[in-house]
């Protein structure tokens, strides 16, 4: 399959705008001979199979899940909302998550075999309703050993050769400098999906580590661009999500864009944004780079630098995640299940009288932790509701 598959391809990714007419932006995806749209689907968010589709109809025809999105349902959702539509016109990809992940640390362990993970993608196909998915991504590899981490690195391997994916590949949300040299650097996988947003703006190591991927022939596709969406937690203050995908795609080296849409009117932003790609200083304004102190927002960078600090070995940065999942995304069900395997049982931030971490964020570490954790009690039922 591979490369050769995309000749299949011809009209997938070329479709025109409903509105004006004119044909969505395209970027090469790497060397795996795809073009896609410069602004893709990340399905967590929605539950609309009319959605999906009217996604589809606008052009953009390459969506993403995750097997932890719903406990797999948004996966049985988005293979609803694709079936009857000719195959070879769009594109699938999810990440399926291993056992055994150890998040604080972005390290996997002895409980995320190659069998597990051969099921887990298996799995995955089966509530696709698809015999293949055209990209499979391996999340949270973060450090240089995980992304080298032998029995996931030859499971994905193995599900490429036997072709239950087309084109493999890692996702980050931390240390993703590392996670990118390290990806090119395995000659094996064929794309990397990274947060990457303004935040970054001073971030050289990452600039350089995107650099190398990118002439290595790594295709890059960039998650988290809208950096939180709020400045803060009572959603009065947004970020201008526009400006925001444009600092993210004056990067030549960024395939796509992976947009969290869930409504008709951030499809008809993105649709309208992809007309006009220019970044302005009027958009450094609104992004406050302009300013002298970074503003805190909700955005957690996942540096794991807390980790270390905590005396307890509290997983901060799934907790800030979470809690940016929950205020700053309004995704509670996405915020309970990323902090699922947290173990706040013996509440760590009340045994201690004062925080002993620093946030290289400027983050209130215990207070967010104290407020998040709230979260934990509430049924998952009701949050799906």
């Amino acid at each position: 399959m591979g490369v050769a598959g995309a000749s299949m391809l011809p009209a997938s990714l070329k479709a025109t705008d409903l509105q004006s007419g004119s044909e969505l932006v395209t970027r090469d995806l790497g060397k795996t001979g795809l073009k896609v749209p410069v602004i893709s689907l990340g399905a967590g968010g929605s539950n609309s199979p009319q959605f999906i589709k009217a996604v589809y109809e606008a052009g953009i025809k390459l969506f993403f899940s995750a097997t932890y999105y719903g406990e797999g349902n948004n996966e049985k959702m988005l293979g609803d909302a694709l079936k009857g539509i000719p195959r070879d016109s769009f594109l699938v990809g999810t990440a399926a998550l291993p056992r055994g992940v150890d998040n604080a640390n972005g390290l996997y362990t002895k409980e995320s075999t190659y069998d597990s993970l051969i099921k887990t993608v298996e799995n995955s196909l089966t509530r696709f309703a698809m015999d293949h998915m055209d990209i499979l991504l391996l999340p949270f590899a973060a450090k240089r050993e995980s992304v080298f981490f032998e029995p996931l690195l030859r499971a994905m391997e193995d599900l490429k050769k036997q072709g239950k994916t087309r084109f493999i590949g890692i996702a980050s949300h931390s240390l993703a400098d590392e996670a990118l040299i390290a990806a090119a650097d395995t000659k094996i996988y064929d794309l990397a999906m990274i947060s990457y947003n303004f935040k970054e703006e001073n971030n050289q190591k990452l600039e350089d580590a995107i650099v190398y991927a990118g002439k290595a022939g790594l295709g890059i596709l960039a998650m988290k661009t809208q950096a939180g969406s709020y400045w803060d937690k009572e959603r009065k203050e947004p970020i201008n999500s526009q400006a925001t995908l444009r600092w993210v795609l004056k990067n030549p080296y960024v395939s796509s864009v992976v947009s969290g849409m869930a409504q008709f009117e951030e499809l008809q932003q993105n649709i309208a944004l992809m007309k006009n790609l220019k970044y302005t200083e009027q958009d450094r304004k609104d992004l406050r780079l302009t300013l002298q102190a970074d503003p805190a927002g909700l955005y957690c960078r996942q540096c794991l630098e807390c980790v270390p600090q905590c005396p307890h070995h509290l997983d901060i940065p799934t907790l800030m995640r979470s809690y940016m999942y929950a205020y700053g995304y309004k995704n509670f069900g996405q915020a309970k299940a990323a902090m699922q395997k947290v173990d706040l049982s013996a509440k760590p931030c009340n045994l201690c009288e004062s925080c002993q971490v620093h946030c290289t964020a400027g983050f209130d570490v215990q207070y967010k932790v104290r407020d998040i954790a709230r979260l934990k009690d509430v049924p998952s039922d009701f949050l799906m509701a």
